[in-house]
């Protein structure tokens, strides 16, 4: 990066970190610590929502997705709106009535303390894992452009969200957050604007999303039912939607969101906007990616995107092997992007039959270009069977590093670091809150003051911060960020869904019985994901009809029983 980058992105990082501690102001006990005082308006609510699940994954990955799979992982996200509504009318009133710190606090008053407490500690476990994830993202970016190793990286980024977290509590985050959506959208918009205006001067938007089209990119719904397939329009509506309302529902991370706004109305505004607005932004990254790969159909990519990777084999005994498998491959490039420029001009003269060869003849050229790629993974492979074969993650920052102009590619890095650092604070916020309210408060020291509580929520921050640095650590073995951390999320929401349903609607059941039931259930969910029996996105719904079943059958099993022991 050029001297004006390194100032764009450390004059914004600086801001960020400034303004959100500034206008967190003191916290004085632990009501604004852990929810801002419960006075937040409802675009704070909407912002500080989507700026918590839009991590830097969402900006770094997501366009690798789309460019290596194309647009139909949108479909993920079509469960959204529905999960909003059930939310607005049913969760968050129930939470504001009840005036809860977390959303585990009315399972007690529901059932019983040890359900409470096992929903807690599943929640402890998936968002701990999850946020040591999202710190990884922007090591990476770190780690590239000094070219030193992501655990530093990681120990930085880490550090820096733990500092201004532990100091502003709730409404640092949320200040934060606003100020970083702002900054985030206004960066996205003009990064797809010059991808447009980089491609050749002959080929337009238009042609490139015909283009990525003819070579499988825009498929953008999948309407055949497949419970293998990981995304289609069913697994969409019906598996993300138990996901996104376990996750918005559920896990503290969001519920502390939304329980800052300042009434049930504002709350309920700030979910609506983000149902509204959150399909639409997916959609636009993803097409940035589409784009990205429109773009490289005429400009040569690497034939590997990390680097990292790369420099490893490159100073080993494979060095000759790779490097003579590279040469192929800007052979087999130049052959495409003939082949590109043949489906143009056959697009242009809107000849049907010739558009249908040229496009047969681009879909070889790219295969035979690929299996060159698969050729060098294997050498990669030999050198390092640890090497991560997925470079997914490295597209879009490829492109961005190499073809972006100056200032530009550092206010795009910085909305990626940013991006990471509100969702990476919300969640630490959630897990201090969840650790203190519903562990430390509930069980080890329920008579202490507020000063105390006040104290151990910024330990608690501070140990959850560094049990996700571990966790970051960790995440380079993972593969796409962006699609483990959603299947995370699936091996565990759709239980604690099935406990909050049964909670609501199922009133006959007890506690003993929905304990039991999300134990068994989330036993057989794991079995289910390690033997990949399903599409991660479907253990959602089945985690949270299992949960409702069995809790019915054991109530069903212990009325009888009584009955004839009486």
């Amino acid at each position: 990066m050029s001297l004006t980058d390194w100032i764009v992105l450390g004059v914004t990082l600086l801001a960020i970190v400034v303004y959100g501690v500034w206008k967190s102001g003191s916290n004085k006990d632990i009501d604004q610590y852990l929810m801002g005082g419960r006075s937040l308006p409802w675009y704070h609510v909407g912002l500080s929502v989507m700026a918590t699940q839009a991590s830097a994954i969402t900006f770094l990955s997501a366009p690798g997705q789309a460019y290596s799979d194309g647009m139909r992982f949108v479909q993920f996200y079509l469960g959204l709106p529905l999960a909003m509504i059930v939310l607005c009318v049913t969760f968050v009133p129930i939470f504001h009535k009840l005036k809860v710190y977390t959303a585990y606090e009315f399972l007690e008053q529901r059932f019983d303390l040890k359900t409470r407490a096992l929903t807690s500690f599943l929640f402890l476990i998936q968002r701990g894992l999850s946020t040591g994830i999202t710190i990884y993202a922007p090591s990476i970016i770190l780690s590239i452009i000094l070219n030193i190793n992501t655990v530093y990286t990681t120990l930085f980024i880490g550090g820096l969200v733990i500092f201004y977290t532990v100091y502003g509590g709730t409404k640092a985050v949320s200040y934060t957050q606003l100020l970083q959506m702002s900054i985030i959208f206004t960066g996205m918009f003009f990064a797809g604007v010059l991808v447009v205006s980089l491609l050749p001067h002959n080929v337009s938007f238009t042609h490139a999303i015909k283009l990525a089209g003819k070579l499988g990119r825009m498929n953008v719904i999948d309407w055949k039912f497949d419970p293998n397939n990981r995304y289609n329009i069913w697994s969409g509506l019906i598996g993300g939607f138990f996901l996104q309302l376990s996750y918005f529902g559920t896990d503290q991370s969001q519920v502390g969101r939304y329980l800052t706004g300042s009434s049930i109305g504002q709350s309920r505004l700030g979910l609506i906007m983000n149902g509204l607005v959150k399909i639409p932004m997916q959609f636009l990254i993803l097409l940035i990616g589409v784009l990205v790969f429109a773009f490289y159909q005429f400009n040569r990519p690497p034939m590997f995107f990390n680097r990292y990777e790369v420099n490893q084999v490159k100073h080993s005994s494979y060095a000759n092997q790779y490097n003579r498998l590279d040469s192929q491959y800007s052979a087999a490039f130049v052959q495409r992007k003939s082949k590109a420029e043949d489906l143009i001009n056959a697009m242009n003269n809107k000849d049907q039959k010739e558009t249908n060869n040229a496009q047969a003849a681009l879909k070889l050229a790219d295969k035979q270009a690929a299996d060159i790629r698969k050729e060098a993974i294997v050498v990669m492979k030999k050198n390092n069977s640890k090497a991560n074969e997925d470079d997914t993650n490295y597209v879009f920052l490829t492109f961005v590093t190499q073809y972006l102009p100056r200032g530009l590619i550092g206010l795009l890095i910085a909305i990626i670091f940013l991006a990471s650092m509100g969702s990476t604070a919300s969640a630490l916020n959630s897990l201090a809150s969840t650790s203190v309210i519903d562990i430390y408060k509930r069980i080890i020291n329920p008579s202490a003051s507020d000063k105390n509580y006040l104290i151990a929520s910024r330990l608690a921050t501070i140990f959850w911060g560094l049990v996700c640095v571990l966790m970051a650590l960790y995440a380079s073995k993972v593969g796409n960020l962006l699609e483990y951390v959603n299947k995370l999320g699936s091996y565990i929401y759709g239980t604690i869904l099935g406990v909050f349903i049964v909670a609501f609607y199922l009133k006959k059941i007890k506690g003993n019985s929905v304990f039991l039931a999300a134990i068994i259930t989330e036993i057989l969910i794991c079995i289910c994901g390690y033997y990949d029996i399903v599409a991660y996105l479907w253990l959602n719904a089945i985690g949270c009809i299992l949960v409702i079943i069995v809790a019915a059958i054991i109530t069903l099993l212990n009325n009888k029983f009584f009955r004839v022991a009486s």
